[in-house]
C-alpha cells in the first residue's frame, strides 16, 4: 500500500508561516474537484419502462383522484392560488381548510374526498388578525379538530448554519407535518419564503422540496402566491400574471387564480389556470363569482353565480360608463365640462366623450 503524498501544506503550517513573517493569513484557493461521471448501475433504475397497455392496467387499479375543492384542486395535487394583493386568498384557503377538515362542500363546489387532517401554515396573519376575521359578538367561530394552523417563528431560526432559509423553513414543516399526520398542506403563502421566487433556480429548488413532500407524506398540498400589479388589467388572467419564475406554474399539478372585477371592487372571480385532473371548466367564458362576507363569526366567500371574464376586465369603454353617471349627476348640477373633468380627476376629453354617449345624461 502506498501513501499518496501532495505537495499541499497543511492549513496549521500555513497559517505558522504566515505569524513568522508577520503577514496576514490567506488560505488558498482549493480547486473544486472534477465532477464525476453518473455511476451506470445507479442510473439502471432511474426509469421505469412498461408497454402502453401495462400503463393502462396500472392506472386502472389507481384509485381516481377526489375532489378537494370542485375543478380547482384534486387528492394528491400541488396546486397554486394566486392574487393579487387584499383580494382574499387567505380568506379563501382557511375556508378551503375549514371545508375538508370538516368534510363538508362549499357551495356550489363538490367536495369528494372523506374528512381529513389539514395543517395550515401561516406566515400572513398574527394571532390577533386571525382571530379577529373568526370572532363576533355573539361568540367565537369554532373549527372542527382535523383544521390545524401554524404560526411560524422566525426568531427561532438557528444561526450560524451552512443550511439555507429555506431548507430550514421546508425541514420545520415537515417536522409538524409528521407530529400531526396531516394529509392535506396549506402555505400561506410561498412569497415569504426568503429564496425569492422569481430567481429560476430557487423556484425549481422549492418546488422539488415540495412535491417531495407530496410523494413522501402521500399529501395534497395548496400553495398561494401573489400576482405583482398587473400591466394589462384588460387582458384576462393567465399563468403569466403569477409573481416570479414561471417553473411554478409549470411543475405544479394544478392552478387557480381569483380576480377583482372591474365593475364592483368587492367583486371577485375564481378561474382556473391549469389543470390535468380535469377539464377546465372556469376559463375565460366562466368564471365564478363570488364576495367576501362574515355572516356570524365566519369570514368566507360567498358564490354568486357565473359569468365571462371580459365584462370584468378593465377597458376604456367600462370606464366610459362607470363614469357616465357622475358625469351626468354633476352636469345636472350646471357643472361645465372643465369643472367636472376637475371634480372627477380626468382629462377634459374624456369628459366630451362621455356626454356624448347615448343616454349619458
Amino acid at each position: 500500500m502506498f501513501e499518496i503524498i501532495t505537495s499541499e501544506r497543511p492549513e496549521i503550517i500555513e497559517k505558522i508561516r504566515a505569524e513568522v513573517r508577520g503577514v496576514p493569513y490567506r488560505p488558498a484557493k482549493r480547486l473544486k474537484a472534477a465532477p464525476q461521471p453518473p455511476d451506470p448501475e445507479t442510473c439502471r433504475h432511474l426509469f421505469t419502462v412498461e408497454t402502453g397497455n401495462r400503463w393502462l392496467e396500472l392506472g386502472e387499479r389507481q384509485p381516481a383522484p377526489k375532489m378537494l375543492f370542485g375543478e380547482f384542486w384534486h387528492q394528491s395535487e400541488l396546486c397554486i392560488l394566486f392574487a393579487d394583493t387584499n383580494v382574499g386568498k387567505s380568506v379563501l384557503a382557511v375556508q378551503i381548510g375549514n371545508s375538508i377538515a370538516r368534510g363538508r362542500p362549499i357551495a356550489p363546489f363538490a367536495l369528494g374526498a372523506e374528512p381529513a387532517r389539514v395543517l395550515y401554515i401561516d406566515f400572513e396573519l398574527s394571532v390577533t388578525q386571525f382571530y379577529q376575521r373568526y370572532t363576533h359578538a355573539a361568540g367565537d367561530y369554532t373549527f372542527p379538530y382535523g383544521f390545524l394552523r401554524a404560526q411560524f417563528n422566525a426568531d427561532n431560526m438557528p444561526a450560524g448554519n451552512n443550511s439555507s432559509y429555506d431548507d430550514h423553513v421546508i425541514a420545520g414543516i415537515e417536522c409538524k407535518i409528521k407530529q400531526v399526520g396531516a394529509t392535506v398542506l396549506i402555505i400561506d403563502n410561498i412569497s415569504c419564503l426568503r429564496g425569492g421566487t422569481e430567481n429560476a433556480a430557487v423556484a425549481l429548488s422549492l418546488m422539488k422540496h415540495l412535491k417531495a413532500l407530496k410523494a413522501e407524506y402521500n399529501l395534497s398540498i395548496l400553495v398561494l402566491a401573489h400576482t405583482p400589479k398587473r400591466r394589462n388589467p384588460a387582458a384576462p388572467i393567465t399563468a403569466d400574471d403569477l409573481h416570479g419564475s414561471k417553473l411554478l406554474i409549470n411543475l405544479a399539478d394544478s392552478a387557480f387564480a381569483i380576480g377583482t372585477s372591474a365593475t364592483d371592487p368587492q367583486l371577485r372571480y375564481l378561474k382556473q389556470i391549469k389543470q390535468r385532473s380535469t377539464a377546465q371548466v372556469y376559463g375565460d367564458d366562466n368564471v365564478c363569482l363570488c364576495r367576501i362576507a362574515k355572516p356570524g363569526s365566519f369570514l368566507q366567500m360567498q358564490f354568486e353565480g357565473y359569468s365571462a371574464e371580459r365584462p370584468h376586465l378593465r377597458t376604456r369603454l367600462l370606464n366610459q360608463q362607470m363614469l357616465a353617471p357622475k358625469v351626468a349627476e354633476l352636469a345636472a348640477k350646471g357643472y361645465s365640462q372643465r369643472q367636472i373633468g376637475k371634480e372627477l380627476n380626468v382629462a377634459l376629453g374624456l369628459v366630451n366623450k362621455v356626454m356624448k354617449i347615448p343616454n349619458s345624461l
